[in-house]
């Protein structure tokens, strides 16, 4: 392991003036880049603990929830308002991982957990352009059945490996951001990018931006969410697909939808092409598998992971169609 220093931040502003270069890390939870720092993929020279800093959920003036960076995933699964108001957020971190982890890992750090792709973690084996850029992909010819089916490139087929972050996606979370050049805001589905030529660079922040809150805007719909992870073993394995669902019916037709697909893309993806298919039409099974081909229309599969489309199509009209109160 490379030798590094640990330092631990007073406030937010003290934390950023403390990340110099990109060889300095925030250390949250470290349930993930501990891992990746014992693996040699990740080699900083400077962890600044950010753990103390935002810690808690609370109401805001709009009817929503403003969640610290900090929070522990535990924390906020359990919480009343969270469990009332947007079950399928406490569902989906329910689902994420074992309770030990649960209990050590903070909402920022599951936002930047990177992926899971084995030729990612494998430094001496296998070439991984997300971790040496240009070095080429394994996974494409590779075993690739978690991989992605949409949104991949040429140059990566790795897939997001959050839970959280699918809910979240759904639920039009905003992130709350700080600098050295002050304060931002960006929305969860415009934090994390595609791969493009250039994997390495998995989200939209800029270096040294910290994290510091997620809100979550009020949506009476999300009360009526739910959360389906379909994964080859029922404890502690990531998604093959996850679906995070809000749907609201009125007279047999569907009046608003929220939906995000997790296992499928570099990010979480928002299924926009799916709800602009749902809204003003029946609440059928029929109409939900329509919305989830239309979604799924540009899906190109890999050697090993073609059996994702339509286990997403059937996963996607089946959470849906719960929700409605419908059966086939």
């Amino acid at each position: 392991m490379t030798p590094f220093t640990f330092t631990r931040a007073a406030d937010a502003p003290d934390a950023v003036q403390r990340a110099t270069d990109a060889s300095t890390k925030f250390f949250g939870g470290g349930t993930n880049l501990v891992d990746l720092m014992r693996e040699a993929v990740e080699r900083p020279t400077t962890l600044i603990d950010v753990t103390g800093l935002s810690d808690g959920v609370e109401d805001t003036e709009g009817g929503g929830l403003m969640i610290g960076a900090a929070t522990t995933n535990t924390a906020l699964a359990e919480h009343r308002a969270v469990r009332t108001r947007y079950p399928v957020l406490s569902r989906a971190i329910l689902a994420g991982a074992s309770a030990q982890i649960r209990n050590m890992a903070t909402v920022g750090g599951n936002l930047l957990q990177r992926t899971r792709c084995t030729y990612f973690y494998d430094v001496e084996g296998s070439r991984c352009n997300k971790r040496q850029p240009g070095q080429g992909c394994d996974a494409i010819e590779g075993f690739n059945r978690i991989h992605a089916i949409l949104g991949a490139s040429p140059s990566c087929v790795a897939t997001h490996p959050s839970d959280m972050c699918v809910a979240l996606a759904a639920l039009d979370a905003v992130v709350h951001l700080s600098s050295a050049g002050g304060t931002r805001t960006l929305p969860l589905t415009d934090l994390h990018r595609l791969p493009g030529e250039h994997p390495e660079i998995e989200t939209m922040l800029e270096p040294g931006e910290l994290i510091t809150a997620i809100e979550l805007p009020a949506m009476p719909m999300a009360a009526h969410s739910a959360y389906r992870k379909v994964r080859d073993r029922a404890s502690y394995a990531f998604a093959l697909i996850s679906v995070a669902a809000a749907l609201e019916v009125e007279d047999g037709r569907v009046t608003d939808v929220r939906l995000a697909l997790g296992g499928v893309a570099h990010r979480p993806w928002r299924a926009f092409r799916a709800e602009e298919a749902l809204r003003g039409g029946p609440a059928t099974v029929a109409a939900f598998t329509a919305a989830a081909r239309a979604e799924l229309a540009d899906a190109q599969p890999l050697r090993d992971n073609g059996f994702k489309v339509e286990l997403a199509t059937r996963t996607i009209a089946a959470v849906l169609a719960d929700l409605a109160g419908v059966s086939a």
